[in-house]
């Protein structure tokens, strides 16, 4: 059975434009969208409520689902598109439901109350406990924002698709976020920009200047030690045009910055264990909140 690109809907301009990117996808992979709208029970006495009562149940349960559906099908006409209701709590529903995905596509941000359930914690917590790769897709996505801007400065299908980028630490290069960044590169025909922030050792935090010559000696072996990691996926990918970004400062700003020309930014989510739950990692954190492209994060140990 093959995989598929699996979306969390729930009605929201997010969830909409999430659905609209996972079968552009689909386009791209000739794979399958199976579009999952969770339905979280409510306490009886409020379920008796006049605004949350069996019609409203049969809105969100058929109609949202069963619209979207129709409406992909018609504007990709060559993609499958199915529909499944899932019932429980939210987050942990759309992880199990991604389980068998070949990626999971959600809104970024959310209705409030029973209508948005891919709000900020719910979304960062299925981010944080789903080992398939998750997409987050703002509101408002076009197809058009994936391209460059026309020479008049609106935005146009017409033009060259913006470039992958990919955040990568050189010190823990992992294969599965470099081969995911790579494969969406290719399938787009852009550029990959590789982006890597260093930053100098802590003691010179704590006061102590940075001299210039010691500055390009250490940008100078990141350089080195980014296109070593980058080599091998050159000749993997001889046809994918990368260009390397190692710079001194923060990689959250880097990020934020490179997806204004972006997209799709690809960031890593280290697995760690701990007594306090799952984490997505700072840098990651940063980026789902203001990148201005589409954001995937792939899981890696």
């Amino acid at each position: 059975m093959p995989r598929t690109i699996t979306v969390g809907l729930d009605g929201s301009p997010e969830s909409r434009a999430a659905a609209e990117w996972a079968a552009r996808e689909a386009e791209l992979r000739g794979l399958p969208v199976r579009l999952v709208h969770v339905w979280e029970p409510v306490p009886e006495p409020i379920a008796q409520a006049p605004l949350l009562g069996p019609e409203t149940h049969r809105h969100w349960t058929e109609r949202i689902p069963r619209e979207s559906a129709e409406g992909l099908r018609l504007r990709h006409p060559g993609i499958e598109v199915s529909t499944e209701q899932l019932t429980g709590r939210p987050a942990q529903t759309l992880v199990d439901a991604a389980k068998d995905a070949e990626m999971l596509v959600l809104g970024s941000r959310g209705l409030g109350g029973i209508g948005g359930f891919l709000v900020g914690s719910v979304g960062l917590a299925v981010v944080a406990h789903t080992e398939r790769p998750v997409v987050l897709v703002r509101a408002g996505e076009q197809t058009a924002a994936e391209h460059r801007k026309h020479p008049t400065g609106t935005p146009s299908t017409a033009t060259a698709l913006r470039p992958v980028v990919l955040g990568l630490d050189v010190a823990d290069p992992d294969e599965a976020l470099i081969g995911f960044a790579f494969e969406a590169a290719a399938r787009r025909s852009v550029p990959l920009r590789v982006v890597h922030a260093w930053n100098p050792p802590p003691y010179y935090a704590y006061g102590m200047a940075l001299e210039p010559a010691v500055e390009r000696e250490m940008a100078r072996g990141d350089a080195v030690i980014l296109s070593e990691v980058l080599g091998p996926w050159r000749q993997k990918y001889p046809h994918v045009d990368v260009v390397e970004q190692s710079r001194y400062g923060s990689p959250s700003l880097l990020l934020i910055d490179a997806s204004l020309e972006a997209s799709l930014v690809v960031v890593g989510r280290r697995v760690r264990s701990s007594a306090v739950g799952a984490h997505i990692g700072t840098v990651t954190h940063a980026v789902l909140h203001h990148s201005t492209a589409p954001v995937a994060v792939v899981t890696h140990d």
